[in-house]
């Protein structure tokens, strides 16, 4: 089993697009996959029409759960979607008020990495789609994967949300006393513009190995897609973006 995490602490870079994207090619590719909202906007639990206002049992739960035995068993709490060899577990907006608690429970910030061992024999992949926030549910985040994928836009503002993570990244290797494998993915990339092209310039020379090799286009088939609530390679398997993202996922799985 393997656990990426997709993080930024910028919102808009195309996290939940990311993660419902590299999570649908790999059921489509018959790989047992399961997808984790961390994020109390909960946008990954509203691509597949479920309500996060609405939702019973969440991530949440899970947290609460765990209060007393730091690991729980997460199947409890995760729904089937629509979609063969792909399931959820969903976020709700109480997610937020965990920062709140923290202070009260000691290894809060373990508890998504504790209880999935306890699904490794039932997952080939778990992709976690995590808040744009530092606090407790992205510190779960990236403490639980084995890659953190990064998606930023290539377009100068996006360089202040990067230098922010990276030292997150960094600060959060040393906690765990393990550096995190770490591939910035430019998203939402425009040939046809000047800025594009510089801001993946700089991207380049800022992260050098850590930067995948191509890029994302922009694609309004993604678009279509979310407002389908189907995952993009279900719903337009051709398209250019669903395609570099197939190019993505063969790279990380063959590197």
């Amino acid at each position: 089993m393997k656990i990426w995490t997709v993080s930024n602490q910028k919102g808009g870079v195309g996290k939940t697009t990311t993660v419902v994207t590299l999570g649908g090619i790999l059921a489509a590719w018959g790989f047992r996959t399961l997808l984790i909202d961390l994020d109390p906007h909960g946008s990954l639990t509203s691509y597949f029409r479920l309500n996060p206002d609405e939702i019973k049992i969440s991530a949440y739960n899970l947290f609460q759960d765990a209060g007393a035995k730091k690991a729980v068993d997460p199947r409890r709490y995760v729904v089937e979607t629509a979609f063969d060899g792909l399931q959820l577990l969903p976020a709700s907006p109480v997610l937020a008020t965990l920062d709140r608690q923290a202070g009260a429970m000691d290894g809060m910030g373990l508890v998504i990495a504790a209880s999935l061992g306890a699904v490794s024999d039932d997952f080939d992949f778990i992709l976690i789609d995590s808040p744009p926030m530092l606090g407790v549910l992205m510190v779960n985040a990236l403490a639980a994967c084995d890659r953190l994928i990064m998606p930023v836009l290539a377009e100068y503002l996006a360089f202040k949300g990067l230098e922010r993570m990276l030292r997150t990244v960094d600060m959060i290797g040393r906690s765990r006393r393990k550096p995190i494998d770490y591939l910035v993915l430019p998203t939402m990339f425009d040939r046809r513009t000047k800025e594009s092209q510089e801001s993946l310039q700089m991207l380049q020379e800022r992260c050098g190995n850590n930067l995948w090799r191509s890029v994302i286009p922009v694609d309004t088939r993604l678009r279509d897609a979310s407002r389908a609530g189907v995952p993009p390679v279900m719903f337009a398997a051709h398209s250019k973006a669903v395609l570099a993202y197939s190019e993505f996922l063969e790279f990380l799985l063959h590197e």
